[in-house]
């Protein structure tokens, strides 16, 4: 096998790359990323081909080997994934709280990858679903309709949108993936090539004109695709009760109220999410839970 197309990213503080790129992993057993102890690695389609990147936190840097057709692209760009043109410095806090993580998680930064559908597609699985349907769907779409990825690690590269386009609805039922769900897959598919060339503004108005894509898809996409501090996760299921209980000790709140405590830190909301994410904070339990369904075996 060839050897791997190589670069230096020189970086002026360092950067936590396990808590920046963990919001690219969907499970533990998403087969396109793997954090492991010889680096970050990721497998994915770039508008060159298809490549996979290793990244590896180094003496004033990082480290980045990229492999398959897609390599120059996937270097060229692995400043931006890894968040090294992220402004952290932009947030000003307004809460000890806010003060504290941000002094406890200095290497955190907003991931870009310029790859839009491939941030939307796991975002439609996780519509209104348990975390744990949503991964093992997303899993299941790429074992059936992915491909292996180049390099030197078993990986496999999510499914071209064109493939998951064409696809009828009758074959995403045994994934667990329900009629709406694959109805708004198969329409944000067609709508893959104008969102890879889109500036982030016109991707959010593509995405909004898509039946079954709404606000909360919306900022799970901007908010890794393109970097975006301020991509609040409204109708989230949990997010209202952890800012509430965060910066309110208020055990219970709706996206009104979240949005109410978040707006002092408007333009920077999203990394405040992202802080509160990592914090290890989390809301007094009370009534019941999420259950799973089961769309497979209906």
């Amino acid at each position: 096998m060839p050897g791997p197309d190589a670069k230096h990213i020189p970086l002026s503080t360092p950067i936590d790359l396990h808590l920046t790129l963990a919001p690219l992993a969907h499970g533990r057993g998403d087969p396109t990323i793997r954090f492991a102890d010889d680096g970050i690695w990721r497998a994915s389609r770039t508008p060159e081909g298809a490549a996979t990147l290793r990244l590896r936190s180094v003496d004033g840097g990082v480290a980045a080997e990229a492999w398959g057709p897609g390599a120059g692209w996937a270097l060229e760009h692995a400043a931006a994934l890894v968040g090294a043109d992220d402004e952290p410095s932009n947030l000003v806090p307004h809460h000890r709280l806010v003060a504290d993580l941000v002094h406890r998680f200095p290497g955190l930064r907003m991931p870009r990858s310029e790859r839009a559908f491939e941030a939307l597609l796991p975002a439609i699985c996780e519509q209104k679903v348990t975390g744990i349907e949503a991964r093992a769907e997303f899993r299941a779409l790429i074992a059936a309709h992915g491909e292996p990825a180049p390099g030197p690690i078993a990986m496999r590269l999510p499914p071209e949108a064109s493939v998951l386009a064409g696809l009828p609805y009758f074959v995403y039922h045994p994934f667990g993936l329900e009629k709406r769900r694959a109805d708004v897959i198969r329409s944000a598919a067609r709508l893959a090539p104008r969102l890879e060339t889109a500036t982030p503004d016109e991707a959010r108005d593509r995405m909004a004109a898509v039946p079954g894509i709404g606000p909360w898809t919306i900022a799970e996409v901007t908010r890794v695709a393109y970097g975006d501090p301020d991509a609040v996760s409204i109708g989230d299921f949990h997010m209202p009760n952890l800012v509430a209980w965060a910066l309110a000790r208020e055990p219970r709140a709706d996206d009104a109220r979240m949005l109410e405590l978040l707006e002092p830190y408007r333009g920077q909301r999203g990394r405040v999410q992202r802080l509160l994410e990592v914090s290890g904070i989390r809301p007094p339990r009370h009534g019941p839970r999420l259950a799973p369904r089961s769309i497979a075996g209906i």
